[in-house]
């Protein structure tokens, strides 16, 4: 009986105050509160000829999704690595933000029967964690914004509003301070298709463009710095590295590019380290995916040095990398199909001791 009050005063609590009050409730034992459509609910819905992917709507509302399987026992896994982490850095700030597609907000009913929870694979991760590692619940926060252009319709990523409204969540979990958008230019690339139909095999897709927004922050002078990485031809084993280059973060891509999410520092194959010009001591390593590619430029405010890692690409040795960018906190940033990856899991459990 109690667990199903604090799961009412949880999801009261989120309805009247978002932001602020999920960072404040403790999402290792609260119960996540179950998204309800209230964007699309009554689309149109089919299956896509391949991929596992949902087709909703039509015209400019038309949106393409994958399906969720579950996170089949790696969900618990993938919190394991985090718990690892943190007793491998007792003296850093570990923090988990597991990701969800689009499906999570915008699966209409009559294709319910055709995935699973995200919001309860999530609750299981949290669940696991222990104490000592921070839960970021950015579920329930884009749920409140479900409405909003937080996701793609042509493409497998989020859009940059959502990864804005996350990494704000994230700040307020951190405590640390973060600036509104009112603080950044909103730039666009139009008729914009992204990766789904190539993803489904489907024209229809193609045929419904939408606008790619992103923001670049104002007033603050950073730089970025890479270190490149050469792929074999399976694109799965880095091969050689660059000597460290000083580079855009933010590109610029033309006007129905398909490549426009790669805005955010060009790819995923390389390790980016972004000096912010905040002083305040505070120095974030992120570990991600392509999803987590849109975090961190919401954070140049928020921590004095940002380093990236991708899940996949990644040769030197963290203990090491930790201890020499006197890293405070660490970001677990994957989307939950990534997170719920038996690769996933296993790299990062490789990057302490390679």
């Amino acid at each position: 009986m109690r667990n199903i009050y604090t799961f009412v005063l949880a999801t009261l609590l989120c309805l009247l105050a978002p932001s602020a009050t999920v960072a404040q409730i403790d999402w290792h034992t609260t119960p996540i509160p179950e998204y309800i459509n209230q964007v699309n609910a009554t689309a149109t819905v089919r299956k896509a000829p391949a991929g596992n992917i949902i087709i909703a709507g039509k015209g400019d509302s038309l949106r393409a999704f994958s399906s969720w399987s579950g996170g089949g026992g790696r969900d618990t896994l993938y919190a394991q690595v985090a718990n690892l982490y943190k007793k491998e850095f007792p003296n850093v700030n570990i923090y988990v933000m597991p990701i969800p597609t689009q499906g999570a907000f915008y699966c209409p009913d009559g294709a319910k029967e055709w995935t699973r929870s995200e919001g309860k694979t999530i609750e299981t991760i949290f669940k696991h964690l222990d104490k000592e590692v921070n839960p970021v619940n950015i579920y329930t926060t884009l749920g409140t914004h479900a409405a909003e252009g937080i996701y793609s319709r042509t493409d497998h990523h989020w859009a940059a509003l959502g990864a804005y409204y996350a990494a704000k969540q994230f700040a307020h979990v951190a405590d640390l301070p973060f600036r509104d958008l009112s603080h950044y230019d909103t730039l666009c690339v139009s008729n914009y298709v992204g990766t789904m139909p190539t993803f489904a095999k489907d024209a229809s897709i193609r045929k419904n463009p939408e606008v790619f927004y992103y923001h670049t922050p104002k007033d603050i002078e950073y730089t970025t710095t890479y270190i490149k990485y050469t792929l074999d031809k399976s694109r799965r084993k880095v091969i050689s590295a660059s000597a460290p280059c000083e580079e855009p973060f933010f590109l610029k891509y033309p006007d129905g590019s398909r490549l426009a999410y790669c805005t955010f520092f060009g790819g995923d194959d390389r390790l980016v380290h972004v000096n912010t010009g905040t002083k305040n001591g505070r120095n974030l390593l992120i570990l991600k995916d392509s999803f987590g590619n849109a975090v961190p430029g919401y954070l140049f405010y928020s921590f004095e040095h940002i380093h990236i890692v991708d899940c996949r690409y990644f040769t030197k040795n963290l203990k090491a990398y930790v201890a020499e960018h006197n890293v405070t906190d660490i970001l677990f940033a994957n989307n939950i199909s990534h997170a719920c990856m038996t690769k996933t899991i296993n790299s990062y459990k490789a990057y302490l001791t390679q």
